[in-house]
């Protein structure tokens, strides 16, 4: 037996310009998707899709860390060997992706 269709019977809007809209749609199309299903998918995404956002972030925690201990570094007077650096460079990459998630409240 065949499930009873989903009713959506309730709204959320926003105001965009035409060039905003006009992405959204290209957006949509690129998905294969219309226009309304695209945005609820992307409002209600919560599989981690958003993935290139918390790369994004990862990475910049990951480049912030590194850049604060260099600068602490520098101003206490001393000089990081290469190989402290590579450690450092290390330590940052492995933690990126846990402080990514942890800053966007999913960890």
């Amino acid at each position: 037996m065949a499930k009873p269709p989903i009713l959506r019977t309730k709204s959320v809007t926003t105001k965009v310009t035409e060039a905003e809209y006009a992405r959204l749609e290209e957006l949509a199309s690129t998905s294969g998707v219309n226009l309304s299903e695209w945005i609820r998918g992307r409002l209600l995404d919560t599989s981690g899709s958003s993935g290139d956002t918390n790369v994004l972030l990862g990475e910049l925690l990951a480049l912030r860390t590194i850049l604060i201990n260099l600068l602490f570094g520098i101003s206490s007077g001393n000089k990081l060997t290469a190989e402290e650096m590579k450690k450092l460079i290390e330590r940052a990459d492995r933690d990126k992706t846990e402080k990514a998630r942890q800053r966007v409240g999913k960890g």
